[in-house]
């Protein structure tokens, strides 16, 4: 029930069709007894900056989730980002201070690599094709080179965007071999579709699943549907693989605590949880 006490979490991004958070936030949240309800706001990208600066002004919210279009857009806009968020160039999470400033933050990147790690596979010393180099897959190549990646390939359809995070990677990780333009999996310990491609019928598949070694992992960001066609085409090639919403049950704990609420586990998480595809 939502009163006049009830703590806001703003959940921003275009379109919210696709958010899945709610679903998983509000029924943790009242499983616990806590006042607090996640709310989908749906703002595109020209209305954005005004929405988040207005955001200051709600004495009931503590912060928003922040999802495409504008996890990169926020760095700019919030007055202090963590290191983790700079290195992705990216920021998923806005906390409100009491004071009225800004905090911008990244948990994709470590929510996914927790999920690989959970799932036994290594990191450290890992081959690792990166598809997509927008907000959530700069947070993920960040995240796996904080975790010890031995090289990391990137790959997006604006070479620029792959230079530039290729460029921040080799400054904070200079041991790690990093390269840039090719999407051939061949080799590869861990291959990550961290692109759009999957969210809409008839969209390309990220990787030429053909090259794909069986003992290759893979792993997914499109939540839209629970097995996306490249999941499925790499399961048909014998490969392990982590499906999208694993990489937000995984950064769930992190973010509660960046909130100030109670956390909890994963399993905690998908057994209240209301997703359904």
């Amino acid at each position: 029930m939502i009163n006049g006490d009830t703590v806001l979490i703003a959940h921003i991004g275009y379109p919210t069709s696709t958010f899945k958070a709610p679903l998983i936030y509000n029924p943790y949240f009242e499983s616990i007894g806590v006042n607090a309800v996640v709310v989908p706001m749906g703002v595109k990208a020209e209305g954005y900056p005004g929405t988040l600066a207005a955001l200051r002004g709600f004495t009931n919210l503590r912060g928003a989730l922040i999802t495409m279009p504008h996890k990169v857009t926020t760095v700019g806009l919030v007055d202090e980002v963590s290191t983790t968020a700079r290195i992705a160039g990216a920021c998923n999470a806005v906390l409100l201070r009491p004071d009225g400033t800004l905090l911008g933050d990244m948990f994709d990147g470590e929510g996914f690599v927790r999920g690989v790690l959970r799932k036994g596979r290594a990191v450290a010393g890992a081959r690792v094709l990166v598809i997509g180099a927008g907000g959530v897959g700069c947070a993920i190549a960040a995240s796996l080179a904080a975790a010890g990646a031995g090289a990391l390939g990137l790959f997006d359809v604006n070479p620029a965007a792959a230079e530039a995070l290729a460029t921040r990677l080799r400054e904070h990780y200079p041991k790690i071999a990093v390269t840039v333009g090719s999407r051939d999996p061949a080799g590869c310990d861990i291959v990550v579709n961290a692109s759009p491609l999957g969210m809409n019928a008839g969209d390309a598949l990220p990787v030429d699943v053909e090259r794909l070694a069986p003992s290759t992992f893979v792993g997914e960001v499109v939540m839209k549907q629970e097995i996306t066609p490249f999941l499925a085409a790499a399961r048909a090639r014998g490969c392990e693989y982590q499906v999208g919403t694993d990489m937000l049950f995984e950064q769930i704990p992190a973010y509660l605590e960046f909130f100030g609420f109670p956390s909890t586990t994963p399993d905690v998480l998908r057994s209240v949880a209301q997703i359904s595809y």
